[in-house]
């Protein structure tokens, strides 16, 4: 167990900011986290845990002891039914890895979270989703260390409080525990999910004759690749800002302003608007302040042109806000973690 003093965080986030850690160590196991919670240096500090650092922005200098999750092992651990089995992961994998493992043994529920940066351990903290299908979709459950105790807790679905990229883990148990494994109930009689986005095209586009949980994950690459830079060329955390949803009553005002507004019913009450679009709308769409600024193929991408501070990029998406605000009267929200 190595504890790194005051060192860069440039490689452990994908914007690429260099922010100092004051104490910077990793654990593999529940056992080295343990001992690293017990360290006297840790005790003493605020604790941060990263996994792929790609839902971070750093603006300043931590002052924490940040622990970084390398838990590792994916395992079916029994079959649920006949037609389902569960899969159990260590919390510091990929995510994409274990998308990976799943097409490998034919197992179906997260083919259309492809491709999405991050850590399993850091799915369900935000309940990821994409094209239709969020985590919830399969979760069962996870395991996590509660940080006051040292005890491995479990939490079943319904504990977590899933909702819109929100968990409890955001809310109410922020801060008290880190995930070590999740188990999900994945498929093996598969129900295939193409009417999302631009799936179905896709799969057109690459004359798929037959639907299978592989080609879909490859259409799903494909059109995440075509949409958002790879963070190893230019620095960015993804989507910055959720989906806003708002009432049908000012989705049916704003629509009679502006014709082209799209919609997706989230209920018979509310809808859901793309925040790329609202953010376009507004003239950010390509948008360069000197070493940031707005991606020129997708609007909700803030990006690191090389050496900018994080104060930049933070500021950059407070102005988006507001000029959205303005112009629509609807909040964006970060869904990015501004430290």
């Amino acid at each position: 167990m190595t504890i790194q003093r005051k060192a860069s965080l440039q490689p452990y986030n994908t914007f690429g900011i260099d922010a100092k850690a004051h104490l910077l160590a990793e654990f593999t196991s529940v056992d080295e986290l343990r001992a690293l919670l017990q360290n006297p240096e840790v005790q003493a500090l605020p604790k941060l845990i990263l996994g792929g650092g790609s839902n971070v922005l750093f603006t300043q200098n931590v002052e924490a002891a940040v622990l970084l999750n390398r838990i590792k092992g994916i395992t079916q651990t029994q079959e649920a039914d006949a037609k389902h089995v569960l899969v159990t992961s260590g919390s510091g994998e990929t995510w994409h890895d274990l998308v990976l493992y799943s097409l490998e043994h034919d197992l179906g529920g997260i083919e259309n979270l492809s491709l999405i940066p991050g850590t399993v351990g850091a799915a369900p903290l935000q309940n990821i989703g994409a094209y239709g299908v969020e985590l919830k979709d399969t979760f069962v459950s996870l395991e996590a260390l509660e940080m006051a105790t040292g005890e491995v807790v479990l939490f079943n679905k319904e504990q977590c409080g899933f909702g819109y990229r929100e968990s409890v883990f955001k809310k109410e148990a922020k801060g008290n525990y880190i995930v070590t494994s999740v188990t999900l109930r994945l498929t093996k009689e598969h129900t295939y999910n193409t009417t999302y986005g631009a799936i179905q095209d896709t799969l057109e586009q690459q004359q798929v004759k037959e639907l299978s949980l592989k080609a879909i994950s490859e259409a799903v690459c494909r059109i995440r690749r075509s949409k958002l830079p790879d963070p190893a060329q230019l620095g960015n955390a993804g989507s910055f800002f959720k989906n806003p949803e708002i009432s049908l009553a000012q989705f049916e005002i704003l629509k009679s302003q502006y014709p082209g507004i799209p919609g997706y019913p989230v209920n018979p009450e509310t809808m859901k608007v793309p925040a790329g679009w609202l953010i376009e709308q507004c003239g950010w769409k390509g948008k360069v302040l000197g070493r940031h600024g707005v991606h020129k193929d997708q609007a909700l991408v803030l990006v690191n042109y090389g050496g900018a501070a994080g104060n930049d990029v933070k500021a950059l998406a407070y102005e988006i806000i507001h000029s959205v605000q303005e112009k629509f009267g609807i909040s964006l929200t970060p869904e990015v973690n501004i430290i």
